[in-house]
């Protein structure tokens, strides 16, 4: 029992360093990006179609999600309880698969394992402790992998005003300046 309580001390832990360290490993990793990357024309338009999927799905949850006042349900929410980090995984797909770098693919899968798995775990845990009907939601909703969509149902109760609160739109500049960047990089630094 004290191995358990102590393995979940430490994970909660780590937790709150991968919380905190995600946004600097994510400039780390971009930097890195940059200069291992070597798109084509061909990759680079499959992964911006990919990012293009997960900035819609990010925004579209980011529509629904009113954090910490009531336990989402709508929405993206009805098929996967992490919609926002479902997005970034594919957002970050696509620039995979732009990069055609498989040194960029470990990089992509080491951060995920170490920061967004343990960041998804700690959140989960608030909730449960925050909505008692969390717990029936996790046993029918599962956490990354969605079954059976409909997308009608998706953008229903939609609010545009939360999209605007919770900043979404820089998701947008954010994947438009990274392929602008890969852009000038196919163009200018070939060699």
């Amino acid at each position: 029992m004290a191995d358990a309580v102590h393995s979940g001390v430490a994970n909660l832990s780590w937790s709150r360093i991968a919380r905190r360290a995600r946004v600097p490993l994510g400039f780390a990793v971009a930097i890195f990006y940059l200069w291992r990357a070597r798109p084509s024309w061909l990759s680079l338009g499959i992964g911006a179609i990919l990012a293009g999927l997960g900035i819609a799905l990010r925004a579209i949850a980011s529509g629904h999600v009113k954090k910490n006042e009531v336990l989402t349900t709508t929405g993206p929410y009805a098929y996967v309880r992490n919609p926002l980090y479902l997005g970034s995984i594919i957002i970050a797909a696509g620039f995979v698969a732009a990069s055609r770098d498989w040194w960029i693919t470990l990089a992509v899968v080491v951060l995920f394992a170490l920061v967004y798995v343990p960041v998804i775990h700690s959140e989960e845990v608030f909730l449960r402790g925050r909505f008692d009907d969390f717990e029936q939601y996790a046993r029918t909703v599962p956490r990354l992998i969605p079954r059976g969509i409909q997308f009608s149902n998706m953008t229903s109760g939609f609010s545009r005003e939360l999209y605007l609160k919770h900043r979404e739109y820089n998701a947008i500049l954010g994947a438009a300046a990274m392929l602008a960047a890969l852009v000038v990089k196919m163009l200018w630094f070939r060699g």
